[in-house]
């Protein structure tokens, strides 16, 4: 399993006030899933999804990433993780605004220590599979939201990670650029076996996804598989130029 989570519970505490946001929340995920945390605000799906990123700890349960037991790690040790074996994809695309998009790309190849060389030819390769191998120069604030996200995609699996992490990655696209982007993580998913566990609460990703968990009050819902939506030909060839 790439993800084995069991019993995780989440409590905050502010001013004496404990608010729970998961409560004995179970999820394994297999190698190549392409799956989809959903459920309305407040639901814990964020949460989550935090806690498998090694972003954020649980006040009770365990939780192994590609067989790493992470309550046994140290911050550090946290950080390698993540580095190595993690990439994450944020609504607000996080990129590094003075960087372009090749820049941006080869960001987390650096800090693994791929040489100048290696990481400048494996970010424009992976620029070019996302459709923006014609944008490698130029900064965040001279593209769309579209392509930005896509540069986000980009550097998330430059750095060959057993797991992408996106929460909310199309909340602030518009309908047509969202399928766009999830066609181009489906394909990724179906040609290079990335696993993908989204965090959601657009029906364009539950609909894609082949695997829907539902979260509601911090407690799984329901957690079904499903035949899902095809967005292809809605995918990388048309986001390049077009501002998608």
């Amino acid at each position: 399993m790439i993800v084995d989570a069991r019993g995780i519970e989440k409590v905050y505490e502010s001013r004496g006030v404990e608010t729970r946001a998961l409560s004995g929340v179970d999820l394994a995920l297999a190698p190549g899933e392409f799956a989809a945390l959903a459920g309305p605000s407040g639901s814990g799906k964020t949460t989550l999804l935090n806690i498998v990123g090694a972003l954020d700890e649980p006040t009770a349960g365990s939780i192994r990433v590609d067989g790493e037991e992470l309550s046994g790690l140290s911050a550090a040790e946290l950080a390698e993780l993540r580095l190595q074996k993690l990439g994450f994809v944020f609504q607000s695309y996080n990129l590094i605004p003075v960087f372009t998009a090749r820049e941006n790309v080869e960001f987390v190849m650096e800090l693994q220590g791929v040489p100048a060389a290696a990481r400048r030819e494996r970010a424009l390769a992976v620029l070019a599979e996302v459709g923006l191998d014609k944008l490698a120069q130029k900064r965040p604030l001279e593209m769309s939201g579209g392509q930005q996200q896509r540069v986000a995609v980009a550097r998330a699996i430059a750095s060959e990670p057993k797991l992408v992490l996106a929460d909310e990655p199309t909340a602030n696209l518009d309908s047509d650029t969202a399928k766009q982007l999830i066609a181009l993580m489906a394909d990724l998913n179906r040609s290079k076996g990335i696993t993908f566990l989204f965090s959601t609460h657009d029906p364009l990703v539950m609909g894609a996804a082949r695997r829907l968990i539902r979260l509601h009050d911090g407690l799984v819902a329901s957690d079904c598989m499903q035949e899902p939506e095809d967005y292809a030909g809605e995918g990388a060839s048309q986001a390049g130029e077009s501002g998608g």
